[in-house]
């Protein structure tokens, strides 16, 4: 994985293939740090309610976007 300080170059970039490769590393980066905030606040019993309203999403979005996981990631088999 990219340093963010690198990832940030990308980003800035004129060049338009690095600035797109950039914003699309941002983003698995982004998407792996929501799924393990999700899976820690689950761990420490928060609602799924409580979880979309941090995300700024409807309830039923996140759990079906982060559900499958969490449950993998509380009963251990950690991806």
């Amino acid at each position: 994985m990219e340093s963010v300080t690198e990832l940030a170059a990308a980003v800035d970039s004129s060049d338009p293939a690095a600035g797109l490769a950039g914003v699309a590393a941002l983003r698995r980066l982004l998407d792996e740090l929501e799924a393990l905030h999700v899976s820690n606040a689950r761990a420490q019993g928060w609602s799924w309610e409580a979880i979309a309203s941090a995300l700024g999403v409807k309830r039923q979005s996140a759990h079906r976007k982060h559900a499958g996981h969490v449950a993998s990631r509380i009963s251990g088999g950690q991806r």
